[in-house]
């Protein structure tokens, strides 16, 4: 999620929160609760994440509707494999390095994501 600046992580937080497409106002609406913020600059936000390819966009009338393209999970495993596709990043010692930071669940899930890989 590093990939995305501040206000686009806040933006894509409220998509994917979301039941529905939110229009721009109902993203304004709800950041503006948290601070100060102009209606265009979340307009100028959704169509960025819309470009892209981050959130999805519908004509409903006169306005958008978006929706987060991808799950945060996607999203987020799409950042890592593009860190590891980096050609001067030693994979193994990066996954490693991963792997060292993990919690006892969370290396719980990695182990059977592993074995549903290898039973393939």
């Amino acid at each position: 999620m590093n990939a995305l600046g501040d206000l686009e992580r806040r933006v894509m937080e409220e998509l994917w929160g979301a039941r529905r497409p939110l229009t721009v106002r109902e993203v304004h609406t709800a950041i503006a609760t948290e601070r100060v913020i102009a209606y265009t600059t979340v307009m100028t936000v959704l169509d960025r994440l819309a470009k892209k390819g981050l959130a999805d966009r519908e004509q409903d009338g006169r306005a958008f509707r978006y929706a987060a393209a991808h799950t945060r999970e996607q999203l987020v495993a799409e950042v890592m494999h593009t860190a590891l596709a980096d050609g001067g990043t030693d994979r193994s010692a990066a996954l490693v390095a991963f792997v060292d930071r993990v919690s006892d669940d969370e290396a719980a899930a990695l182990r059977a994501a592993l074995a549903r890989l290898e039973s393939r």
